[in-house]
């Protein structure tokens, strides 16, 4: 079979890359988009910044067949309201979220063991429809119903204290 045409008989160069010139001067976040200099924003529905927070999913979804759900519970939504708390708890520490943090989130709820009845009619109202884009307010309600100060325990004191789960908890009185 002869060689098309097209094809090149001798190879040809390719070009490495090659780092751009030194810049002698500093550089300054200056630009509008730049939050280096005042920080991250902080306030209502900001949620908590961290980096990396897309693995918590992942962690999250390594779990789910160890998830204790009961009926009209569904993973999605268990995994988008535990996952929001675990970055919040990664957060309070200034770094990217950690298995740990994942399993605290779903102890705090009961999702690892048999829970408390109690506690699962609390959960399923919390929880129903939080995996919607929509239902953001309900997902940072479960959220701010863990306390930093309560996340910034031990992985183990959190988990050893998962069955008091009415003073960890700071539910809103309907």
């Amino acid at each position: 079979m002869s060689q098309p045409q097209n094809v090149p008989t001798k190879p040809v160069a390719t070009q490495h890359y090659a780092s751009p010139p030194r810049r002698d001067r500093t550089w300054n976040a200056d630009r509008p988009g730049d939050v280096f200099a005042e920080g991250q924003p902080k306030g209502d529905l900001l949620g908590s910044q961290g980096p990396d927070q897309g693995f918590a999913i992942k962690l999250a979804r390594s779990l789910e067949a160890q998830l204790e759900l009961t009926k009209n519970e569904h993973a999605n939504d268990v995994i988008a309201g535990c996952v929001a708390v675990a970055l919040k708890r990664a957060s309070a520490f200034g770094r990217a979220p950690t298995v740990h943090d994942v399993r605290c989130a779903f102890s705090i709820f009961g999702y690892l063991a048999p829970a408390d009845p109690e506690l699962v009619e609390v959960r399923k109202k919390l929880f129903e429809e939080v995996a919607q884009p929509n239902h953001y307010n309900e997902r940072r309600a479960i959220v701010d119903a863990v306390s930093t100060e309560y996340l910034r325990q031990s992985h183990t004191q959190i988990l050893e204290d998962a069955t008091e789960w009415r003073s960890v908890l700071e539910l809103p009185s309907h």
